[in-house]
């Protein structure tokens, strides 16, 4: 085991899925969806520290296994404390090569909330 991997932490996809409202129409709900294991690490630069006081998103890097395959917009949870995240790239754009001794990929995402 990498130490990356021993870093990484249990998580959960959140899915956005329709329900009838009993009237005829329907309401979206999230709900818990597969388990999956990543590094969470806030972007700690200078740069970002500045913006986050002006009001910007806190941004992550979340590193997975490859076989993940996060995508742009995909919501997931932390189980540890809760916190929900969303996703703001794609995992085939940092996967590592399919020789690799480790299989990993990351992601860019950001703290976010469940609309309700």
């Amino acid at each position: 085991m990498s130490m990356i991997e021993e870093m990484m932490t249990q998580c959960i996809m959140m899915d956005k899925v329709s329900v009838p409202d009993g009237l005829g129409g329907f309401d979206f709900v999230w709900q818990d969806g597969a388990e999956f294991k990543a590094t969470v690490i806030k972007d700690s630069s200078p740069e970002m520290l500045i913006a986050e006081k002006q009001g910007i998103t806190e941004t992550y890097t979340i590193v997975t296994k490859s076989n993940v395959g996060l995508q742009y917009h995909d919501v997931f949870r932390r189980l540890e404390d809760g916190q929900i995240f969303r996703i703001t790239s794609n995992t085939v754009d940092s996967k590592a090569p399919a020789h690799s001794t480790v299989q990993i990929a990351k992601v860019t995402a950001e703290k976010w909330v469940i609309p309700s």
